[in-house]
Protein backbone atom coordinates (compact mmCIF):
# COMPACT_ATOMS: atom_id res chain seq x y z
CA UNK A 1 0.00 0.00 0.00
CA UNK A 2 1.35 3.37 -1.01
CA UNK A 3 0.18 6.08 1.44
CA UNK A 4 0.83 10.20 0.53
CA UNK A 5 0.08 12.29 3.46
CA UNK A 6 0.00 16.28 2.74
CA UNK A 7 0.16 18.58 5.59
CA UNK A 8 1.60 21.97 6.76
CA UNK A 9 1.38 20.05 10.46
CA UNK A 10 3.95 17.42 9.52
CA UNK A 11 6.82 20.28 9.38
CA UNK A 12 7.25 19.23 12.69
CA UNK A 13 9.01 15.95 13.18
CA UNK A 14 7.55 15.35 16.51
CA UNK A 15 4.52 15.19 14.95
CA UNK A 16 4.85 12.58 12.21
CA UNK A 17 5.16 9.94 14.92
CA UNK A 18 1.84 8.71 13.50
CA UNK A 19 2.88 8.23 9.65
CA UNK A 20 5.96 6.13 11.34
CA UNK A 21 3.90 3.93 13.13
CA UNK A 22 1.63 3.35 9.92
CA UNK A 23 4.74 2.46 7.96
CA UNK A 24 5.86 0.39 10.25
CA UNK A 25 2.83 -1.94 10.37
CA UNK A 26 3.77 -4.09 7.51
CA UNK A 27 6.63 -3.93 4.95
CA UNK A 28 3.96 -4.14 2.20
CA UNK A 29 3.44 -0.73 3.88
CA UNK A 30 4.91 2.68 1.97
CA UNK A 31 4.47 6.34 3.43
CA UNK A 32 5.57 9.85 1.95
CA UNK A 33 4.71 12.84 3.87
CA UNK A 34 4.49 15.75 1.71
CA UNK A 35 5.62 19.13 3.66
CA UNK A 36 5.80 22.56 2.95
CA UNK A 37 9.35 23.56 1.58
CA UNK A 38 9.46 26.79 3.59
CA UNK A 39 6.14 27.56 6.07
CA UNK A 40 5.84 30.82 8.54
CA UNK A 41 4.05 29.75 11.82
CA UNK A 42 3.14 32.28 13.24
CA UNK A 43 2.35 33.13 16.63
CA UNK A 44 5.02 32.36 19.31
CA UNK A 45 6.74 30.37 16.56
CA UNK A 46 7.18 33.52 14.80
CA UNK A 47 10.11 32.43 12.40
CA UNK A 48 10.59 30.90 9.05
CA UNK A 49 11.08 27.29 8.96
CA UNK A 50 12.54 25.43 5.88
CA UNK A 51 11.79 21.53 5.87
CA UNK A 52 14.33 18.96 5.16
CA UNK A 53 14.10 15.81 3.12
CA UNK A 54 14.37 12.44 5.31
CA UNK A 55 14.19 8.87 4.41
CA UNK A 56 14.18 6.19 6.85
CA UNK A 57 13.41 2.58 5.44
CA UNK A 58 9.55 2.80 3.79
CA UNK A 59 8.43 5.97 5.73
CA UNK A 60 10.10 9.55 3.80
CA UNK A 61 9.24 13.30 3.97
CA UNK A 62 9.30 15.41 0.83
CA UNK A 63 9.36 18.95 1.02
CA UNK A 64 7.52 20.30 -1.95
CA UNK A 65 7.41 23.88 -3.52
CA UNK A 66 4.32 25.81 -2.01
CA UNK A 67 2.50 29.11 -2.86
CA UNK A 68 1.80 30.41 0.32
CA UNK A 69 3.84 29.86 3.54
CA UNK A 70 1.55 30.63 5.97
CA UNK A 71 -2.29 30.07 4.93
CA UNK A 72 -3.59 26.61 5.69
CA UNK A 73 -6.60 27.31 3.10
CA UNK A 74 -4.53 28.82 -0.02
CA UNK A 75 -1.85 26.63 0.71
CA UNK A 76 -0.64 25.10 -2.82
CA UNK A 77 1.98 23.34 -4.28
CA UNK A 78 4.16 23.81 -7.43
CA UNK A 79 5.24 21.24 -10.06
CA UNK A 80 7.18 18.83 -8.05
CA UNK A 81 3.52 18.40 -6.44
CA UNK A 82 2.95 16.63 -10.05
CA UNK A 83 6.04 14.43 -10.11
CA UNK A 84 5.79 13.23 -6.62
CA UNK A 85 2.50 11.51 -7.60
CA UNK A 86 4.11 10.35 -11.12
CA UNK A 87 6.76 8.43 -9.28
CA UNK A 88 5.02 7.17 -6.30
CA UNK A 89 1.97 6.45 -7.80
CA UNK A 90 -0.24 6.47 -4.65
CA UNK A 91 -2.80 4.62 -3.95
CA UNK A 92 -4.33 6.69 -1.10
CA UNK A 93 -4.05 10.62 -0.59
CA UNK A 94 -4.63 12.19 2.07
CA UNK A 95 -4.30 16.13 2.42
CA UNK A 96 -5.02 17.25 5.81
CA UNK A 97 -5.54 20.87 5.59
CA UNK A 98 -9.85 20.67 5.56
CA UNK A 99 -12.83 20.61 3.65
CA UNK A 100 -11.88 23.52 1.50
CA UNK A 101 -8.29 23.69 1.03
CA UNK A 102 -7.02 24.34 -2.48
CA UNK A 103 -4.21 22.22 -1.89
CA UNK A 104 -6.85 19.58 -1.64
CA UNK A 105 -8.86 20.17 -4.53
CA UNK A 106 -5.14 20.33 -6.59
CA UNK A 107 -4.12 16.71 -5.48
CA UNK A 108 -7.79 15.25 -6.57
CA UNK A 109 -7.54 17.21 -10.07
CA UNK A 110 -3.92 15.97 -10.34
CA UNK A 111 -5.37 12.14 -9.54
CA UNK A 112 -7.73 12.41 -12.12
CA UNK A 113 -5.19 14.01 -14.77
CA UNK A 114 -2.81 11.44 -13.94
CA UNK A 115 -5.39 8.23 -13.91
CA UNK A 116 -3.87 7.15 -10.75
CA UNK A 117 -6.94 6.39 -9.17
CA UNK A 118 -6.10 6.89 -5.65
CA UNK A 119 -8.67 6.98 -3.17
CA UNK A 120 -8.78 10.83 -1.70
CA UNK A 121 -8.88 11.29 2.13
CA UNK A 122 -9.20 14.82 3.76
CA UNK A 123 -8.96 15.65 7.41
CA UNK A 124 -10.36 18.68 9.54
CA UNK A 125 -10.88 19.82 12.83
CA UNK A 126 -13.59 22.15 12.11
CA UNK A 127 -16.56 21.73 14.26
CA UNK A 128 -18.78 24.49 14.08
CA UNK A 129 -21.57 25.53 11.71
CA UNK A 130 -21.00 27.78 9.30
CA UNK A 131 -21.99 29.14 5.76
CA UNK A 132 -19.78 29.49 2.70
CA UNK A 133 -20.56 31.91 -0.57
CA UNK A 134 -19.34 31.56 -4.27
CA UNK A 135 -16.37 30.72 -4.93
CA UNK A 136 -15.59 29.01 -1.62
CA UNK A 137 -19.12 27.16 -2.00
CA UNK A 138 -17.81 25.83 -5.25
CA UNK A 139 -14.38 24.54 -3.86
CA UNK A 140 -16.04 22.55 -1.11
CA UNK A 141 -18.30 21.47 -3.03
CA UNK A 142 -15.72 19.68 -5.77
CA UNK A 143 -13.92 18.42 -2.91
CA UNK A 144 -16.69 16.86 -1.18
CA UNK A 145 -17.86 15.82 -4.42
CA UNK A 146 -14.39 13.35 -4.89
CA UNK A 147 -14.31 12.66 -1.61
CA UNK A 148 -13.59 8.59 -0.73
CA UNK A 149 -13.00 9.02 2.72
CA UNK A 150 -13.04 11.66 5.59
CA UNK A 151 -11.01 11.79 8.99
CA UNK A 152 -12.31 14.33 11.37
CA UNK A 153 -11.04 15.46 14.55
CA UNK A 154 -14.28 15.35 16.57
CA UNK A 155 -17.72 14.04 15.95
CA UNK A 156 -19.60 17.49 15.90
CA UNK A 157 -16.71 18.17 12.68
CA UNK A 158 -18.28 14.78 11.22
CA UNK A 159 -22.31 16.09 11.41
CA UNK A 160 -21.86 19.55 9.85
CA UNK A 161 -20.36 17.72 6.29
CA UNK A 162 -22.60 14.69 6.50
CA UNK A 163 -26.18 14.06 5.55
CA UNK A 164 -27.33 14.72 8.64
CA UNK A 165 -30.23 17.46 10.06
CA UNK A 166 -26.97 19.83 11.39
CA UNK A 167 -25.18 19.24 7.63
CA UNK A 168 -28.24 20.26 5.55
CA UNK A 169 -29.28 23.17 8.09
CA UNK A 170 -25.53 24.95 6.85
CA UNK A 171 -24.19 24.44 3.52
CA UNK A 172 -26.60 21.76 2.10
CA UNK A 173 -23.22 19.61 2.98
CA UNK A 174 -24.85 15.68 2.22
CA UNK A 175 -21.44 13.98 2.57
CA UNK A 176 -22.48 9.95 2.56
CA UNK A 177 -19.43 8.67 2.43
CA UNK A 178 -17.39 6.66 4.69
CA UNK A 179 -15.79 8.53 7.90
CA UNK A 180 -13.28 8.22 11.08
CA UNK A 181 -13.45 10.31 14.08
CA UNK A 182 -9.70 10.19 14.95
CA UNK A 183 -7.53 13.26 16.54
CA UNK A 184 -4.42 14.24 13.93
CA UNK A 185 -1.88 13.34 16.46
CA UNK A 186 -0.82 10.35 19.18
CA UNK A 187 0.36 10.77 22.65
CA UNK A 188 3.99 9.57 22.45
CA UNK A 189 3.76 6.97 25.55
CA UNK A 190 7.47 7.22 25.85
CA UNK A 191 7.44 10.56 26.83
CA UNK A 192 4.24 10.87 28.24
CA UNK A 193 4.72 8.43 31.57
CA UNK A 194 4.32 8.25 35.34
CA UNK A 195 7.55 9.43 35.81
CA UNK A 196 7.16 11.10 39.76
CA UNK A 197 9.21 14.59 40.21
CA UNK A 198 9.68 15.46 43.99
CA UNK A 199 12.80 17.16 43.59
CA UNK A 200 10.71 19.34 40.62
CA UNK A 201 8.20 19.92 42.95
CA UNK A 202 10.37 21.11 45.52
CA UNK A 203 11.74 23.58 43.21
CA UNK A 204 8.65 25.30 42.40
CA UNK A 205 7.92 25.40 46.20
CA UNK A 206 5.08 22.47 46.52
CA UNK A 207 4.49 21.07 49.70
CA UNK A 208 5.19 17.51 49.67
CA UNK A 209 1.44 17.18 51.33
CA UNK A 210 -0.18 19.32 48.91
CA UNK A 211 -2.76 18.62 46.14
CA UNK A 212 -1.91 20.05 43.19
CA UNK A 213 -4.57 21.26 40.39
CA UNK A 214 -3.03 21.26 36.95
CA UNK A 215 -3.71 23.11 33.98
CA UNK A 216 -1.43 23.23 30.66
CA UNK A 217 -1.75 25.11 27.69
CA UNK A 218 -2.61 28.82 26.49
CA UNK A 219 -3.74 31.34 29.21
CA UNK A 220 -6.69 32.82 26.93
CA UNK A 221 -10.25 33.49 28.34
CA UNK A 222 -11.98 30.84 26.00
CA UNK A 223 -9.91 27.94 27.67
CA UNK A 224 -12.06 28.63 31.15
CA UNK A 225 -9.44 29.35 33.51
CA UNK A 226 -11.22 32.28 35.41
CA UNK A 227 -13.87 30.31 36.07
CA UNK A 228 -11.31 27.30 37.22
CA UNK A 229 -10.11 30.34 39.55
CA UNK A 230 -13.70 30.99 40.98
CA UNK A 231 -14.31 27.09 41.64
CA UNK A 232 -10.84 26.79 43.58
CA UNK A 233 -11.74 30.03 45.67
CA UNK A 234 -14.84 27.86 47.13
CA UNK A 235 -11.91 25.02 48.12
CA UNK A 236 -9.39 27.38 50.08
CA UNK A 237 -10.99 26.77 53.44
CA UNK A 238 -10.00 22.69 52.89
CA UNK A 239 -8.10 20.89 55.34
CA UNK A 240 -6.40 19.16 52.75
CA UNK A 241 -3.46 22.19 50.85
CA UNK A 242 -3.31 22.58 47.54
CA UNK A 243 -1.69 24.72 44.79
CA UNK A 244 -3.05 25.56 41.62
CA UNK A 245 -0.19 24.48 38.58
CA UNK A 246 -0.31 26.64 35.75
CA UNK A 247 1.81 25.48 32.71
CA UNK A 248 1.81 27.14 29.36
CA UNK A 249 1.81 31.08 28.49
CA UNK A 250 -0.72 33.63 27.54
CA UNK A 251 -1.76 37.17 27.85
CA UNK A 252 -4.37 36.11 30.09
CA UNK A 253 -1.88 35.54 32.74
CA UNK A 254 -1.71 39.10 35.02
CA UNK A 255 -5.44 38.72 35.16
CA UNK A 256 -5.58 35.70 36.49
CA UNK A 257 -2.98 36.09 38.76
CA UNK A 258 -4.92 39.51 40.08
CA UNK A 259 -8.57 37.77 40.67
CA UNK A 260 -6.79 35.11 42.28
CA UNK A 261 -5.15 37.44 44.58
CA UNK A 262 -8.44 39.36 45.09
CA UNK A 263 -9.79 35.58 45.96
CA UNK A 264 -7.37 34.97 48.40
CA UNK A 265 -5.52 32.41 46.45
CA UNK A 266 -2.64 33.88 44.79
CA UNK A 267 -0.08 32.82 47.20
CA UNK A 268 -1.43 29.26 45.72
CA UNK A 269 -0.31 29.81 42.11
CA UNK A 270 2.63 28.49 40.41
CA UNK A 271 4.01 29.31 36.78
CA UNK A 272 5.77 27.82 34.55
CA UNK A 273 5.64 28.84 31.11
CA UNK A 274 8.22 29.10 28.15
CA UNK A 275 9.33 25.19 27.96
CA UNK A 276 9.54 23.13 25.50
CA UNK A 277 7.55 20.56 24.85
CA UNK A 278 9.64 17.47 25.96
CA UNK A 279 9.87 19.11 29.35
CA UNK A 280 5.58 19.35 29.42
CA UNK A 281 5.55 15.73 31.01
CA UNK A 282 7.88 16.61 34.13
CA UNK A 283 5.30 18.97 35.34
CA UNK A 284 2.24 16.92 34.23
CA UNK A 285 3.34 13.84 36.39
CA UNK A 286 3.28 17.02 39.06
CA UNK A 287 -0.34 17.36 39.02
CA UNK A 288 -2.87 15.31 40.69
CA UNK A 289 -5.50 15.82 38.59
CA UNK A 290 -5.43 18.24 35.07
CA UNK A 291 -8.31 20.81 34.38
CA UNK A 292 -9.41 21.30 30.88
CA UNK A 293 -12.19 24.23 31.61
CA UNK A 294 -12.60 25.12 28.01
CA UNK A 295 -15.88 27.49 27.22
CA UNK A 296 -17.21 28.08 24.37
CA UNK A 297 -17.43 31.31 22.74
CA UNK A 298 -19.05 33.34 20.06
CA UNK A 299 -16.21 36.28 19.99
CA UNK A 300 -14.46 34.53 16.98
CA UNK A 301 -14.38 35.68 13.79
CA UNK A 302 -13.53 33.91 10.42
CA UNK A 303 -14.53 34.27 6.81
CA UNK A 304 -16.79 31.64 6.88
CA UNK A 305 -17.68 30.92 10.65
CA UNK A 306 -17.99 32.59 13.62
CA UNK A 307 -16.98 31.25 17.24
CA UNK A 308 -14.48 28.73 18.61
CA UNK A 309 -14.82 25.63 20.60
CA UNK A 310 -12.60 22.99 22.11
CA UNK A 311 -11.97 21.01 19.16
CA UNK A 312 -10.45 17.82 21.00
CA UNK A 313 -8.17 18.79 24.13
CA UNK A 314 -4.59 17.24 23.56
CA UNK A 315 -3.28 17.80 26.68
CA UNK A 316 -6.13 15.41 27.80
CA UNK A 317 -5.14 12.14 26.54
CA UNK A 318 -1.51 13.62 27.45
CA UNK A 319 -2.43 13.80 31.23
CA UNK A 320 -4.27 10.34 30.83
CA UNK A 321 -0.70 8.59 29.41
CA UNK A 322 0.99 10.54 32.90
CA UNK A 323 -2.32 8.08 34.85
CA UNK A 324 -3.13 11.41 36.13
CA UNK A 325 -6.90 12.10 36.28
CA UNK A 326 -8.69 14.65 34.06
CA UNK A 327 -11.57 16.88 34.34
CA UNK A 328 -12.93 18.61 31.45
CA UNK A 329 -16.06 21.18 30.45
CA UNK A 330 -18.81 19.60 27.85
CA UNK A 331 -17.15 22.28 25.47
CA UNK A 332 -16.95 20.74 21.92
CA UNK A 333 -15.16 16.80 21.56
CA UNK A 334 -13.90 17.17 25.53
CA UNK A 335 -16.60 14.74 26.84
CA UNK A 336 -15.85 12.02 23.98
CA UNK A 337 -12.45 12.46 24.65
CA UNK A 338 -12.98 11.56 28.14
CA UNK A 339 -15.96 9.73 28.21
CA UNK A 340 -15.98 7.68 31.69
CA UNK A 341 -12.59 7.80 32.06
CA UNK A 342 -12.28 11.16 33.66
CA UNK A 343 -15.51 13.50 35.10
CA UNK A 344 -16.84 16.08 32.58
CA UNK A 345 -18.74 19.56 33.94
CA UNK A 346 -20.80 22.05 32.41
CA UNK A 347 -18.49 24.47 31.03
CA UNK A 348 -18.72 27.66 32.66
CA UNK A 349 -20.61 25.96 36.31
CA UNK A 350 -17.73 27.10 39.07
CA UNK A 351 -19.96 25.48 41.46
CA UNK A 352 -19.92 22.08 39.71
CA UNK A 353 -16.21 22.19 38.92
CA UNK A 354 -15.48 23.11 42.65
CA UNK A 355 -17.78 19.56 43.25
CA UNK A 356 -15.61 17.40 41.28
CA UNK A 357 -12.33 19.09 42.63
CA UNK A 358 -13.43 18.60 45.84
CA UNK A 359 -14.39 14.91 45.54
CA UNK A 360 -10.79 14.14 43.90
CA UNK A 361 -9.00 15.87 46.58
CA UNK A 362 -11.11 14.33 49.54
CA UNK A 363 -11.31 10.25 47.80
CA UNK A 364 -7.68 9.40 46.80
CA UNK A 365 -9.52 5.92 45.91
CA UNK A 366 -12.02 7.82 43.58
CA UNK A 367 -8.37 9.71 42.20
CA UNK A 368 -6.73 6.31 41.42
CA UNK A 369 -9.89 4.55 39.66
CA UNK A 370 -9.91 7.29 37.49
CA UNK A 371 -6.14 7.52 36.63
CA UNK A 372 -6.41 3.63 35.72
CA UNK A 373 -9.07 4.12 33.71
CA UNK A 374 -7.73 7.58 32.06
CA UNK A 375 -4.23 5.29 31.90
CA UNK A 376 -5.70 2.49 30.47
CA UNK A 377 -8.10 4.78 27.44
CA UNK A 378 -4.61 6.47 26.47
CA UNK A 379 -2.87 3.08 25.73
CA UNK A 380 -5.52 1.72 24.06
CA UNK A 381 -7.00 4.49 21.76
CA UNK A 382 -4.85 7.26 21.34
CA UNK A 383 -1.03 6.19 20.93
CA UNK A 384 0.45 6.62 18.00
CA UNK A 385 0.59 3.05 17.08
CA UNK A 386 -3.32 3.31 18.27
CA UNK A 387 -4.48 5.72 15.77
CA UNK A 388 -1.96 4.12 12.92
CA UNK A 389 -3.94 1.23 13.25
CA UNK A 390 -7.27 3.15 12.71
CA UNK A 391 -5.75 4.73 9.52
CA UNK A 392 -4.68 0.95 8.21
CA UNK A 393 -8.60 -0.38 9.17
CA UNK A 394 -10.16 3.09 7.56
CA UNK A 395 -8.00 2.32 4.16
CA UNK A 396 -9.36 -0.86 3.85
CA UNK A 397 -13.11 0.39 4.76
CA UNK A 398 -12.60 2.73 1.60
CA UNK A 399 -11.10 -0.40 -0.32
CA UNK A 400 -7.41 -0.33 -0.37
CA UNK A 401 -5.00 -2.26 0.02
CA UNK A 402 -6.13 -6.10 0.78
CA UNK A 403 -3.15 -7.70 0.44
CA UNK A 404 -1.67 -5.99 3.48
CA UNK A 405 -4.64 -6.43 5.73
CA UNK A 406 -4.40 -10.14 4.77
Amino acid sequence: MRVLVISHTYIVDLNREKLRALAQLSPDIEVVVGVPRHWQPGGVQNRLIVSEPLQEGNFRVQPLGNLSQNNQGLLTFGPDLVQLLRQFRPQVIQVEQGSRALAYAQTITINRLLGLGAKNIFFTWWNLPYRLKFPIAALEAYNLRHTHGLVVGNQDGADILRDCPIGRAFGQRNYTGPYRVMPQLGVNETLFRPQPRPELAASLDIPADAFVVGYCGRFVEEKGLLTLGDALATLRDLPQPWVWLLVGRGELRDRIQSKADGLGIGDRLRWVTDIPHDQVPHYINLMHTLVLPSETTHQFKTLTATGWKEQFGHVLIEAMACAVPVIGSDSGEIPNVIDRAGLVFPEGNAPALAEHLRLLIENPTRRQELAEAGYHRAMGRYTNRALAKLLLEFYGEIGVGEEVRR
